[in-house]
């Protein structure tokens, strides 16, 4: 998928992540770091979610790969980690599975997923949807990564923004 406008000029890196980070209000950042929190307590798998303004590359999966590796979501010891990337002002998303989940979760999942998130993204829930999507994840998560007694959490659970 390409980005809506790929050529123009953005402000300060600052001013697009201040941006990104007011999309969500307070409760509903806090409503979806429970998600994260409530999917990562029954597995050893690590969610994530990243919201841009506006996505610096032509294609959203390049950049949910980019963005994957830059927060460090390709060093979980189990290679279970899932992204949620969101790019608000382009209307562009995308779930990300590392390689440990992806071999094993159904066939259908990601494509089920991402449409679980379309219907909410195309009714403005955006909080609602990711709850959701984040549940789902966390669902496949519990089956094929089970918590165990020594699990750590490796990454933080609260949003990042770009």
């Amino acid at each position: 998928m390409l980005c809506r406008e790929p050529f123009i000029v953005y402000p300060s890196p600052f001013t697009e992540k201040l941006m990104s980070q007011n999309f969500f209000s307070d409760s509903h950042k806090a409503d979806i770091v429970k998600a994260i929190q409530a999917a990562e307590l029954n597995s050893s798998g690590e969610i994530r979610v990243h919201i841009e303004k506006i996505c610096p590359t032509e294609n959203v999966l390049d950049r949910a790969a980019e963005v994957f590796v830059n927060i460090g979501m390709n060093n979980t010891s189990q290679s279970n980690g899932v992204l949620f990337y969101l790019s608000v002002d382009d209307h562009k998303f995308a779930v990300l599975g590392d390689k440990g989940i992806d071999k094993v979760v159904p066939r259908n999942f990601w494509e089920s997923t991402k449409t679980l998130l379309k219907i909410h993204f195309s009714q403005g829930l955006f909080a609602e949807g990711l709850v959701k999507g984040i549940h789902l994840a966390g669902e496949q998560l519990k089956q094929f990564f089970p918590y165990q007694t020594n699990d750590l959490n490796e990454l933080p659970d609260d949003i990042s923004f770009g």
